[in-house]
C-alpha cells in the first residue's frame, strides 16, 4: 500500500488547515507582545550543577548500574559495551524496570556519524487474539492485561542485548554480564528508594508465591539497609552468560517460563521463544533549529511525535515568549495534542502497519498544523474521537558516551512497575504486561461512544506500540545531546521538553532534567502538570483560554548527558567534555563518568 495512502487522515484534517484561517498571525504578533513574560522555575533555580567528566559519561536509575557502567569505560569499552553491561545490571539492582522478562529500543550514534536503532520490543504470542482481554459485551476486562501470565508479551531484552553485543560490542559476554551475576548471587544492599520501589507492589507480590520469595523479606517488605539476593536470577544471568541467547529462549528457562505461562493461564510457548528476533531499524531523524534529532521509529510512537511537536513549534519564537509564559505553553500544549493525535491513530508495528512517517514528519505538514492553531484559545480534543489505550509508565532510561563519542541512548521496560508481577519458578525473571499496550478493543465502540484505532490491534507476533524514546541530538555532525526517560506515553512530552528547556531556553542540563513539565496527549481533554509549572496568574491566563488542568503528573527519571560544555554553545569546565544529569525526582540513579 503507498504510504500516502495509509495516511487519508492526514489529508482530511490538512483539508480543514487551510479554510478561515488567514488572520491568524496577525493575532499572534499582538498576543505574543502581550503576553511576552518570563516565568522563573523554582526547581529551575535551585538545580545542582551537572556532573562533568572529561573521558565518559554514564547516567542510569541506580547508583551500582551506572557504576558498573562507568567501569567498562574506563577499561576500555565502547559505550555499546557499557549498555549491555549497565542493561544486565539493572536487570538485577532496579527490579521495578531493568529486566530480562522485557523489552526495549536502543539508538546509536557511533563516533564515525552512522546511525542506528535496535528493537527488542516484546511480541504477543501466537496464540494471541484481538478481542483477548474483552467480555462477552466487548468491554474490557478490568486486571486482565496487567497481572498474571495472560498479561505477558514474548520477551526481547536478552535478545536486544546480544545481538547489540555481538554486532557491535568489543568486549566479552562474560565480561559484561559479570557484575550483574556478581550482584545477584551475593546481594545488594537495598537504599531507601529501593525499597520504596518494592513497597508499592506488596500485595501483588503476595498473590504470587514465586515473586513473594524473592521480593519479599519472610512475607515482609524489605527496609533500607538489607540485602537483596537473587541466586535463581544469578544462575539465569550464568546460563545466558554460558550459552548467550539460547541460555534464556531454550534449555531449562525457556522450559520454565513455558511451564509456568500454561499453569498460570498464559499462552506463551517455546514456539513463541524460539521465533524471537532482534530488529535493527533506521531511526527517526528531523532537524530543529540547526540541531539533528536522531530517535525511535515504529513500533515507537515517540521519534515522530518528537519530530512533529518540534517542527510545529519551530514556527513560534519560544526563546523570546519565555519559559514558562502562557503563550509559549499554549503552543507547546497544542503541539502535543496535534502530535498525539496522529501518534494514537496512525503508528503501529511496521511488519503490520504502513506508517505515515514521511508525512507526519515533513515541516510542511506541520506549518498547516500552525494554521489550524489559534493564538488565543484552546484547541478541543472532542474534534476526533478515538480510544487512547493504557500504557505502563514504569520504564527506566540510560545514557552512554564514550571516550571516543560513540554514543548509547537506552529505554527498557517491564511496562508496569514489576511488570505482570509474576516469576517462573527457579528463573528469578520478572515477566512484563506489554500486553497491554495493545489497543485492547482496537474497533469497537465503547460506550461512551470511542473508537480504537486499528494500527495498534493484537496480533501474534505483533509488537504493542510505544512512546519509549530514546533520542540522540548532533550540530555539525557531532553528538551534543543524550536523553530519554520512562514515563508511558508522557515519555514523548518529557524528551520534548527537555529540548526545549536546552535548544530554546538555554539551560544547563541539570536545569533542564529538574524543570517542572506538563502533559497533554490530546485525550483526555486536560494538560497535566506537576508543581510549579504553572503560576498562578498563569494558570489564569490559559484557563480563560479554556484550558482545564490536572495535578497529577507523573515523576519521570531523564538521563540525560550534553556534550562540550554544561550547556549547548557554552563553555567547558577545564577539560571536561561530558556533562551528565540524573532526574532527582524518583530519588534514585546516578550520573558518573570518569
Amino acid at each position: 500500500m503507498p504510504l500516502r495512502a495509509a495516511s487519508g487522515g492526514l489529508k482530511g484534517r490538512a483539508d480543514r488547515f487551510d479554510v478561515g484561517f488567514g488572520t491568524l498571525r496577525t493575532l499572534y504578533v499582538l498576543v505574543t507582545c502581550l503576553w511576552s513574560v518570563v516565568v522563573v522555575s523554582t526547581a529551575n533555580a535551585a538545580s545542582m550543577q551537572p556532573v562533568a567528566a572529561e573521558n565518559g559519561m554514564v547516567v542510569s536509575a541506580q547508583h551500582l548500574a551506572t557504576q558498573i557502567g562507568v567501569d567498562i569505560l574506563k577499561h576500555g569499552g565502547s559505550a555499546i559495551d557499557a549498555a549491555v553491561a549497565v542493561g544486565y545490571a539493572l536487570a538485577v539492582v532496579y527490579p521495578s524496570a531493568g529486566n530480562l522478562g522485557g523489552g526495549g529500543f536502543m539508538t546509536i550514534r557511533f563516533a564515525d556519524g552512522r546511525t542506528t536503532f535496535l528493537d527488542f520490543r516484546e511480541k504477543a504470542p501466537g496464540e494471541a487474539s484481538r478481542d483477548m482481554y474483552l467480555d462477552k459485551d466487548g468491554n474490557v476486562i478490568k486486571g486482565l492485561s496487567t497481572t498474571g501470565w495472560l498479561a505477558v508479551g514474548v520477551p526481547g531484552t536478552v535478545a536486544g542485548l546480544e545481538y547489540a553485543r555481538k554486532k557491535y560490542g568489543t568486549m566479552t559476554r562474560a565480561t559484561l554480564i559479570g557484575p550483574a551475576i556478581e550482584l545477584a548471587e551475593d546481594g545488594y544492599i537495598l537504599d531507601q528508594g529501593d525499597v520504596d520501589m518494592l513497597a508499592s507492589a506488596t500485595e501483588d507480590f503476595r498473590k504470587f508465591p514465586a515473586t513473594a520469595e524473592i521480593f519479599l523479606n519472610k512475607g515482609q517488605p524489605f527496609t533500607a539497609g538489607q540485602r537483596l539476593v537473587q541466586r535463581d536470577l544469578a544462575d539465569t544471568l550464568r546460563l545466558i552468560r554460558n550459552q548467550g541467547v539460547d541460555g534464556f529462549y531454550g534449555g531449562r528457562t525457556a522450559a520454565a517460563i513455558v511451564k509456568a505461562s500454561r499453569t498460570g493461564g498464559g499462552i506463551i510457548d517455546q514456539a513463541d521463544l524460539n521465533r524471537y528476533r532482534t530488529r535493527e531499524l533506521a531511526p527517526v531523524e528531523c532537524e530543529y533549529r540547526g540541531y539533528h534529532v536522531i530517535s525511535a521509529p515504529p513500533p515507537s510512537s515517540g521519534g515522530v511525535a518528537i519530530c512533529e511537536m518540534l517542527n510545529i513549534l519551530e514556527g513560534y519564537p519560544l526563546r523570546e515568549l519565555g519559559w514558562g509564559s502562557a503563550q509559549a505553553l499554549h503552543y507547546e500544549i497544542e503541539a502535543m495534542r496535534h502530535a498525539f493525535v496522529d501518534r494514537n491513530n496512525l503508528l503501529g508495528d511496521p511488519d503490520f502497519v504502513s506508517n505515515p512517517v514521511h508525512d507526519l514528519i515533513d515541516k510542511k505538514y506541520s506549518a498547516n498544523i500552525r494554521d489550524f492553531i489559534t493564538a488565543d484559545k484552546a484547541g478541543a480534543s472532542s474534534d476526533v474521537r478515538h480510544v487512547v489505550p493504557h500504557e505502563g509508565s514504569n520504564t527506566t532510561h540510560f545514557s552512554i558516551i564514550d571516550h571516543a563519542g560513540n554514543a548509547v541512548s537506552m529505554t527498557y521496560t517491564l511496562n508496569d512497575w514489576f511488570g505482570a508481577r509474576v516469576v517462573a519458578t527457579g528463573t528469578g525473571v520478572l515477566m512484563n504486561d506489554e500486553m497491554d499496550d495493545f489497543t485492547p478493543n482496537a474497533g469497537r465502540a465503547r460506550i461512551d461512544g470511542l473508537v480504537g484505532a486499528s494500527a495498534n490491534a493484537i496480533v501474534p507476533g505483533k509488537a504493542p506500540r510505544s512512546s519509549m524514546s530514546p533520542t540522540i541530538i548532533t550540530k555539525d555532525g557531532k553528538p551534543v545531546l543524550i536523553l530519554g526517560t520512562p514515563g508511558g506515553s508522557h515519555i514523548i512530552t518529557t524528551v520534548l521538553q527537555t529540548i526545549l528547556n536546552v535548544v530554546d531556553f538555554q539551560m544547563n542540563i541539570q536545569e533542564a532534567v529538574d524543570a517542572p513539565r506538563i502533559h497533554n496527549q490530546w485525550l483526555p481533554d486536560v494538560t497535566e502538570v506537576e508543581p510549579y509549572a504553572l503560576s498562578p496568574d498563569t494558570r489564569k491566563i490559559l484557563e480563560s483560554m479554556g484550558y482545564r488542568f490536572d495535578d497529577s503528573q507523573p515523576a519521570n527519571h531523564v538521563a540525560a548527558i550534553i556534550v562540550g560544555a554544561p550547556t549547548l554553545g557554552g563553555k567547558a569546565i577545564g577539560r571536561n567534555r561530558f556533562y551528565g544529569a540524573n532526574d532527582p525526582r524518583r530519588g534514585t540513579g546516578l550520573a558518573l563518568g570518569y
